[in-house]
């Protein structure tokens, strides 16, 4: 009896472990990305509405006309420069954003939580700049995926 019931238990723990692997897979961590980041003022959606946008001076752009807005393709490169702090846009303000902070600097120690997964994927040097540089990548890789034809 003692036997049955542990192989029924291993059985339900290897069976949520495998359900709980399927799930983290099917996490978007661009859209996780976009909706911890960019959300509060660009929208969920990214449409440009977000809870925000009413209270700002120069109202957020509609995210995911993008690429319609430039002849169909998607400006990774522009949208790269705008996110890491490149390229200076006045409604950002000065590189440190209220709302980002310095989220997106690899120079300085995270003030923040940052996903494991992210540490994972930056190798065995555990670099902060590859981190940066995929979280960015991974909110890039979501706008392109919201975008309308």
């Amino acid at each position: 009896m003692i036997k049955c019931g542990a192989k029924w238990l291993i059985v339900t723990i290897l069976t949520a472990g495998f359900a709980a692997a399927a799930q983290a897979e099917d996490v978007d961590i661009g859209k996780s990305e976009f909706q911890s980041s960019c959300a509060s003022c660009h929208g969920p959606d990214a449409k440009g509405n977000g809870p925000v946008s009413g209270q700002l001076k120069i109202p957020p752009p509609d995210l995911t006309m993008l690429a319609r807005n430039n002849n169909g393709a998607f400006p990774t490169n522009a949208v790269y420069e705008t996110v890491s702090g490149l390229k200076t846009v006045p409604a950002h303000g000065p590189r440190e954003m209220p709302i980002w902070g310095e989220r997106f600097n690899p120079i300085i120690n995270l003030p923040h939580s940052v996903d494991p997964s992210y540490w994972t994927m930056a190798g065995p040097e555990q670099s902060p700049e590859v981190v940066v540089r995929k979280r960015i990548l991974a909110v890039i890789d979501y706008l392109s995926r919201v975008q309308q034809k």
